[in-house]
């Protein structure tokens, strides 16, 4: 009887091992793009203040919100940097901060998911269970991510589970910022941040959940082609919506162990070698997510 191909049919182990190689360099690269990203946001808006600069400050800043977060979830994989005290390091204190997300509990919560996936045990399922929706059950989650009615319930449940040893690089985070604001003559700037995590962070948020798993074909099917999806974003969408190839999830559930920044190596290489061939599995942006993830009345 002839076996499904599997993933080895496609892809060599030494080719795997040589993306798996993580690098300091390109790591830090990454990290400092982003910080350049978040402190450019701030200084347009603080040096020509007005409602375009302000708007636009609020949106890059949710988007560089995200990537802390999909860098504290690199680094909790210990797939980010090359020296492990760096993942931990990075992941507790900078990215892990400045996105609320302690790195050491993700971390026990994330590889479940990625134990479980595609079972009924995986923890992560009931983000996206319910769909696909129908356009209105749709619009009416996008309208309350972006009114900061998602924002401010995420928040309140912060401030309810707040524990010191999990929430105060947070803490910290957020008295360094306002301390570089206020040293800088604008203090006001700081409602910046908080706007782009209350209004912002949460759409970013729903739309990668749902690109990732919500409009997988089956996400009881044990495949990664079945369970989990990958999507091919527009230039401005992986600025704003999938920054740090956080958008390559398909290949990462198959390749945990391999950096962000060689994600996209690896889908070239499957897809040449056709390894998606006969699965609809891949997303060409967050439009055709949205159009996948919506069903008739």
């Amino acid at each position: 009887m002839k076996h499904a191909p599997a993933i080895g049919d496609y892809i060599t182990t030494g080719e795997v091992a040589a993306l798996s190689t993580k690098s300091d360099a390109r790591a830090a690269a990454t990290l400092l793009f982003q910080a350049g990203l978040a402190v450019a946001a701030f200084a347009v808006a603080i040096i020509w203040p007005n409602p375009l600069t302000i708007l636009g400050a609020i949106v890059i800043l949710g988007g560089r919100i995200q990537a802390f977060g999909i860098i504290t979830h690199d680094c909790a994989h210990g797939a980010f940097f090359r020296t492990p005290r760096l993942n931990t390091f990075v992941g507790k204190w900078v990215s892990g901060a400045a996105a609320h997300v302690p790195l050491d509990l993700y971390r026990r919560y994330h590889l479940n998911h990625h134990k479980y996936a595609g079972t009924p045990d995986d923890p992560d399922k009931w983000m996206v269970k319910a769909y696909p929706v129908t356009r209105e059950s749709l619009k009416r989650k996008l309208i309350r991510d972006v009114t900061g009615q998602t924002g401010f319930r995420d928040l309140l449940g912060e401030i309810k589970r707040f524990k010191w040893a999990e929430t105060g690089p947070s803490v910290l985070f957020h008295a360094l910022l306002f301390a570089a604001l206020l040293a800088v003559g604008a203090p006001w700037a700081y409602a910046l941040w908080w706007a782009a995590r209350i209004f912002v962070y949460p759409l970013t948020m729903r739309l990668r959940q749902i690109s990732e798993h919500g409009v997988a074909k089956d996400r009881d099917a044990i495949d990664a082609r079945i369970n989990t999806g990958t999507t091919i974003p527009r230039w401005w969408e992986a600025l704003l919506l999938s920054p740090c190839n956080v958008n390559y999830h398909l290949e990462h559930h198959i390749f945990a162990g391999v950096p962000p920044y060689r994600l996209a190596r690896v889908h070239r290489i499957l897809k040449e070698r056709g390894y998606y061939r006969g699965h609809d599995c891949i997303a060409y942006g967050y439009g055709d997510v949205l159009r996948r993830a919506t069903r008739a009345a």
